[in-house]
Order: C-alpha cells, then structure tokens, then sequence
C-alpha cells in the first residue's frame, strides 16, 4: 500500500512538473518590428473619395426582399470611378462581367503569377430612423466618415483603387500583373465573384495570391491578449440553412393530442442544442491559439500548452459559454425562424422552424445533415436544405504571398501580433478555392468592439485616421508585387 501511494505521488508530482516546463516554455517568440519607410499620399483626397463612394446608396437585395434595387445608384458609382481613379482607367484594363462583376488589370513588366486584390461595393440595407446622421450623407465631422459601406467594404475597395492611382502616378509599374477583382452583390450571395474565378479558370490564370476582406487589426480578441491582433482568414466555415418541418391533422386547441407540431419540433430544437457538435482543432485555429495564446496570461497558457490533457476542459468551456471560441471550435447550430399556426386557439396542421449551421472545415453539409437526423431521433420531423454552402479550402501560410501580406501588416501596424484564424463569416473569396490554396482574408482596417458592431448595424463609421492607414498598407503591399 505504500509502495503504492509513493507511485502515485511520484507518477502526479512528474505530471505536474511536465504541466510547468510546457507552460513555461509555451513563451512568446521574439519578433523584431521591421523598419517601414514613411508613405506620402494625399489622405485628404482618399478621405473624400471614399466619401463619394458611401453617398451612393449601392443597396443590393435579395429576389424576395421588399424593395427593387436601384440600378441608377450602381450607374452613378460606375460613373464616378473614372473620375476618382483616373490613372488607374489609363492605364488599367477594365473588363465587366455578368452580375455587377468589375475586373482590372494592371500589367506588370513580367508573365509571373499575379496578385488579386478584392472588395465588394454593395452594401446592406439601413434603417434610417435609427441613424444619428443619415446613413448615406458621407458626411465627415470629429475625425470620423459616416456611412453605410464606410467599413463594409468601400473603405478597402476605395483603398486599392486610390492606392493604385497614386503608385501610377509616381511611375510604379509591379513586377507581375495585379487584378482588382470587385463585386457588386457580395452581401446577397450574388454571383459576380463566381463569374470573376471562371473567367480566371478559362484563361488558365493561377493567382500568386489573394486578398480579400476578412479580419482587422482588434484589441481584446483573446483573454489575456493586450497587444493589438492582426487577424488574416485563411479559411471559411461553411453555412446550411435547414427547414424542420412536422405535420398534423390541426384541430382546435381545446382538445389537443400529446404532442402538437409546435411542441415536437421544440423538442427537436432542445435536443440539438443539448448535443452539440463534436469539437476539431482545425489548422487555421490551432496556428491562432499557437500565436496568441502565448502572450495570453498563465492559466490559458496552461491549458493550451497541454491540450493533450485539458482538451475536455477546452470543449466543455466551449459548451458551457457559446460565443466566438466556440465557433471556432466547432459547427454550431442557432435556431432563428419558427412558424406555426396564425390563431392562437388553431392547431397547425403543420409548423416549421428554422436553423443556421456554421460548419466546421471537417464537416460537410451531407455530414451535418446526418448528425442532426440522429440527434433528433423522430422521423415525423422531415429536413430540407434551404441554403448551403461547403467550407472553404484551408488556405496555406508558408507562400510568398502570405509573407507579402504579413509584412505589410507589421510596417502599418507596428507591434501588432499578426496570425491566422478561421472566419465564421463568408465572403467572396470563397469561390477562389476553386483556383487557389492562397487566399488570404484581411480588411485593412484598425476596429474598435464599436466599429465592428456597427458593421451591418446603425451607425456605421469609420474614422478618418483608420482610412489613411488603409491606403498605406494597399501601397505597401502593391510595392511588392
């Protein structure tokens, strides 16, 4: 019995000191803030290109929204760009493609793999009742431009084309071709980015990279973390919108069965969310708790040096508070529509609710489908596909054209911890898996929590400051192509 106990004191004391020495070692490395030579440009003039962009109300909606878009708006944008940009129509190509798609191309001295440098010009709807200012005026006041599109994605769709026109005009020429690839229905799912790839794929064209909107340089993105965090997507979920659907013989609610349409597909919903999905440390998100957690305090380090024993502490921390961490460790599953019956004392005959599927890399939209049929576990409740997406292709981060990004980065944030991540969000550059493991996620832009939730919301602005920035990573990162 005591040989017993000093075995077992023995095995923990050498357990805990493995836990130390990885945790002690699980240190930041030591990263030299690179030299970056100071950019001269006309700010002022970005400033108020990008506010003539935000005036015009480029709305783009769904087929079954209320409100026809307003194609006069997209025509005066177009109208304007020659205006704003005119070294860039010099010089550059302009090829227009089905369904708002705009393609440049910049030649450049060489037939290398080219650069492409994406933003979409569309914007979300706003409600203009809930605006402090009106939520087209790009009006400029305190060091700040208002405006739906300011953020989501005039402000970078401007910043390439301002930067581009600025370069020309100081004699730039790149080394290998650039392509400035922007769409005008990216916030409905539109197919211009689509059309954009497939002129690439007929043409054979292999982009070194590409970039696209995506992260931002954001404080408070880790516990622990207090330096700022220059987020790069190198991979997107993928998204399943599933219809539950049961019937019945409907009836009136004074004499109801023991279990009505509504109450089974309740039931339906509490088993889903009490079973969630399995979690999976995909590349992208292991190389972020790689970089940040490191600079993050001693117990995460802890945990995260030695996931080999805390991983169920992760996953139930996951479980247990829901939230971003838990996006990226998972596929997640929100109920967000539920429909029944329009009388209150009516039975539905029948009654539908509505999930939204994030999906992880490893899960597909055939696999989420099967998961959520044997967790429910009742066959009266049918599932149909509404809107399917698969994840992205993981893109890799050991190419030159990642290095490009980073770097430019470093010199336009200096101090910044740069680092990849996966996206929980989709955008345009999903499609370009289809042509490329180089496809980097990365809005230029420097946000505070305020920013971003203003992204889609009221009140969306950018300050005048964060604008200049944009531009001077665009032509940073241009210089290197």
């Amino acid at each position: 019995m005591v040989y017993a106990l000093i075995a077992v004191g023995t095995a923990l004391v050498f357990l805990i000191a493995v836990i130390l020495i990885r945790t002690l070692l699980f240190r930041p490395t030591r990263t030299p803030i690179p030299t970056a030579e100071p950019i001269e440009f006309d700010a002022d003039a970005a400033v108020d290109a990008l506010a003539q962009l935000v005036r015009c109300r480029t709305v783009s909606r769904r087929a079954r929204d209320d409100g026809a878009e307003d194609e006069g708006e997209f025509e005066r944008l177009y109208e304007l760009l020659p205006t704003l940009y005119p070294r860039v129509f010099e010089v550059c190509k302009l090829t227009r493609l089905p369904d708002r798609a705009l393609l440049f191309r910049w030649r450049g001295k060489n037939d290398g793999e080219p650069a492409v440098l994406m933003a979409h010009y569309d914007v979300v709807p706003a409600d203009e009742q809930k605006w402090e200012k009106p939520p087209f005026c790009g009006e400029i006041a305190d060091g700040v431009l208002w405006g739906r599109g300011s953020l989501d994605t005039k402000v970078t769709f401007n910043g390439i084309l301002f930067s581009a026109n600025h370069l020309i005009g100081e004699g730039y020429v790149p080394q290998n071709d650039i392509y400035f690839a922007f769409s005008g229905g990216e916030e409905v799912n539109g197919e211009g980015a689509l059309h954009i790839v497939n002129y690439f794929k007929e043409r054979a064209i292999t982009p070194a990279f590409v970039l696209d909107e995506g992260g931002a340089v954001v404080e408070n993105v880790f516990p622990g973390v207090k330096s700022p965090s220059a987020m790069i997507g190198i991979a997107e979920k993928g998204i399943l919108d599933v219809e539950y659907l049961v019937k019945s013989n409907g009836g009136h609610a004074s004499a109801p069965g023991p279990h009505t349409p509504v109450g089974v597909l309740s039931a339906a919903a509490v088993r889903v969310e009490s079973h969630p999905f399995p979690t999976h440390l995909t590349p992208p998100v292991s190389a972020m708790f790689n970089t940040l957690v490191r600079h993050s305090s001693f117990l995460y380090r802890m945990i995260f040096a030695n996931l080999w024993l805390f991983y169920p502490v992760l996953d139930l921390l996951c479980k247990r508070m829901g939230g971003e961490l838990n996006a990226l460790m998972r596929t997640t599953v929100a109920f967000t529509q539920m429909k029944g019956s329009d009388a209150s004392n009516v039975i539905p005959p029948e009654a539908t609710m509505v999930s939204n599927l994030r999906l992880n890399p490893t899960d597909t939209v055939a696999s989420a489908l099967r998961r959520l049929e044997r967790t429910i576990g009742n066959k009266d409740v049918k599932l149909r596909v509404l809107h399917s997406m698969e994840p992205s292709r993981i893109s890799a981060t050991d190419t030159a054209g990642y290095r490009k990004v980073t770097a430019a980065i470093a010199k336009t944030w200096r101090g910044a911890l740069i680092t990849p991540y996966l996206m929980v969000q989709c955008s345009d550059s999903r499609h370009y898996g289809a042509i490329s493991d180089r496809v980097y996620r990365f809005s230029a832009m420097d946000l505070t929590a305020e920013e971003r939730q203003s992204i889609h919301g009221n009140n969306e602005r950018i300050r005048l400051d964060c604008v200049r920035r944009a531009n001077e990573f665009f032509i940073r990162l241009i210089k290197t192509c």
